[in-house]
């Protein structure tokens, strides 16, 4: 048998020469590939080496289910102990590990939920450990969805407990598959086999609900140049196809629809006058042929049906990738245009995979009675650094704001009221204020947190807006996970989230001192931190099982710890919140170096322009 190897990425770090996942797939570069030859010795001719099968396995194990002994009561806390306190138990002593796993009948009959971390005590080199763990699953109670997730990250391997992972997740609801759709489809990098009961689970959820299909077929086909999964992705994609003939017409004008406007995005391109840009687009758009972006289910939400584009809408925006803005006519005549901007050059994947997990923790919130009235925008990855963002409609950068409502200097960033004055423009009344404030504390509350857990850097006056609404919400996600821009060596951003003056400002309605809706707006805070916290191992798991996308700033295990430091896993829930208020404290003392930063920012702008 001939293995075809891997050479390591160029780009990748001196320390990570390896890629810490692998891959089970040989590199179809056969020509140039370093080759393993291995040969195997035939002890029986014509007989086939299979795998034993799961009846073979179990007979390996003495089936009586011994029941956990009162005296035992001490041993039983201390490894509850254990399994709260260490997040990988790889780390735990191999005593503490065996004494967990001897345990496993008690865990399972009170504690099922803690199946991920007992996995970690199986010795996998020893039949019987492995022969009792198909065994155990046979009996274990289903997982919730969130725990299930976890077992299908790169960590687990062994097929039934993946098989056991896609049972648990037979019963989850269309709304709640779509959400965890992104980190499902990395999943199957994992796989061992090209049939396994995920890509079996997915292909019929998908030929289920075409929603469903609509997003697996551009998640999968957005990662086909990638070698190592180009050939399982293309299969998968086939069989979904041959699936769905309907929906095979609607995916083959969406594709027209996207090669239409990668052109257009080359013609801009070859512009420098942004007015000639803006005509060549148009002109393009408008030649022979242009019916293939007229009737066109939107690639970003297939629930909108695209008659036409609306050619006087659309425009060239400034950044140096020459987005596009691209406005079309919806079906709906009651219904209003979809707005989208068209990305050619930019990778989209960090901006999809941080707006999923703001998703996520909306859900969250909500569960618990939490509304902090997040704008969930769309974004799509469509192909490689291709992909399309949806339009916020009504709403403007703080940056604009201040610009409109006083001089765009460097103190523009130190001023209080800009952003209330320009609330007060849209919102007349007394009653339209009140309610654009509340609605400006929640959402401020929601990214207050969302954005320190998650470590989103680079926040400045320019990637933070405003809805006429109140809604506040940021993007452009290019730095997450602790990554902070530095110049000169110092880091620019040093406080845990942004929380400047003027938003307090708009908080306490226009009062200077700490007024009782500053209070609650803390106490928005706090329970939202809470909540994100409860559920922690969640997004650990499904950060982890995104690394294989590799992202640059998502590439290692390493990248994980910030999310535990700053959940603090390993603290009380007592000791959590007094440390989430400390970094309150923070991020409003030193508001100032914020503002210090906006305003270097709004100078380097003003330069530019």
């Amino acid at each position: 048998m001939t293995l075809y190897m891997w050479a390591y990425a160029e780009d990748m770090n001196s320390d990570d020469v390896l890629h810490p996942l692998g891959t089970v797939v040989s590199n179809p570069n056969t020509e140039y590939s370093t080759t393993l030859t291995l040969y195997m010795k035939s002890y029986l001719k014509d007989q086939t080496v299979v795998f034993p099968s799961v009846e073979t396995i179990i007979k390996n194990v003495d089936l009586k289910d011994s029941d956990i002994e009162t005296e035992r009561i001490d041993e039983i806390t201390a490894c509850k102990k254990l399994l709260n306190e260490i997040d990988n138990l790889y780390e735990a002593h191999d005593q503490d590990r065996k004494k967990i796993w001897a345990l496993k009948n008690h865990w399972r009959k009170t504690e099922p939920e803690v199946l991920p971390k007992l996995l970690y005590c199986i010795d996998w080199d020893k039949r019987e450990e492995v022969s009792e763990v198909v065994v155990m699953l046979k009996k274990w109670p289903k997982l919730p969805v969130e725990k299930a997730l976890e077992l299908l990250d790169y960590a687990y391997a062994d097929q039934e407990v993946r098989k056991f992972a896609v049972e648990c997740l037979y019963d989850v609801s269309d709304e709640d598959l779509l959400l965890y759709l992104l980190q499902l489809v990395q999943a199957l990098k994992h796989e061992l086999y090209l049939e396994c009961d995920l890509v079996n689970f997915l292909i019929k959820r998908a030929l289920s609900n075409q929603q469903i299909g609509h997003y697996l077929f551009w998640h999968l086909r957005s990662e086909m140049q990638v070698p190592a999964v180009s050939v399982r992705f293309g299969l998968i994609l086939e069989a979904y196809c041959r699936g769905t003939q309907e929906h095979i017409v609607i995916l083959q004008k969406q594709l027209e629809c996207l090669e239409r406007l990668k052109k257009s995005s080359d013609i801009v391109r070859q512009r420098k006058d942004k007015e000639k840009a803006k005509a060549a687009l148009k002109e393009y758009l408008s030649e022979s042929g242009a019916e293939v972006v007229n009737h066109v289910k939107s690639p970003l939400n297939p629930m909108y049906r695209c008659t036409r584009i609306k050619l006087e809408k659309c425009r060239v925006m400034d950044s140096k990738m020459r987005p596009l803005w691209i406005v079309f006519e919806n079906s709906d005549a009651y219904g209003d245009d979809v707005y989208i901007i068209f990305k050619n050059g930019d990778d989209l994947r960090q901006d999809m995979l941080t707006l999923q997990m703001i998703k996520i923790m909306d859900r969250l919130w909500k569960r618990e009675g939490l509304d902090l009235r997040m704008n969930l925008y769309g974004c799509i990855s469509l192909e490689h650094r291709v992909g399309m963002i949806e339009v916020v409609l009504n709403a403007e950068t703080i940056a604009n704001i201040q610009k409109e409502k006083g001089m765009f200097t460097a103190t523009a960033a130190f001023r209080k009221g800009p952003i209330l004055a320009w609330l007060k423009d849209y919102n007349t009344s007394e009653a339209a204020l009140n309610k654009a404030v509340n609605e400006f504390t929640l959402s401020c509350a929601g990214y207050c947190v969302a954005t320190y857990v998650l470590g989103i850097a680079d926040r400045h006056s320019d990637n933070i807006m405003v809805k006429q609404n109140g809604q506040l919400f940021h993007i452009d996600f290019g730095h997450i996970l602790g990554h902070f821009k530095e110049k000169f060596g110092f880091k620019r951003e040093r406080v845990p989230f942004v929380l400047t003056h003027d938003f307090v400002y708009v908080i306490n309605k226009g009062q200077n001192s700490k007024a009782l809706e500053f209070k609650i707006f803390q106490e928005y805070c706090e329970k939202a931190f809470m909540i994100l916290r409860k559920h922690g191992n969640l997004f650990i798991s499904l950060f982890a099982m995104m690394i294989s996308t590799g992202l640059p700033e998502l590439s290692s295990e390493k990248d994980l710890n910030y999310l535990r430091d700053t959940l603090v896993m390993n603290k009380s829930d007592e000791e959590a919140l007094l440390h989430f208020r400390s970094k309150f404290d923070e991020a409003l003392s030193n508001s100032w170096k914020t503002s210090v930063n906006w305003a270097t920012h709004n100078i380097a702008k003003n330069n530019k322009a």
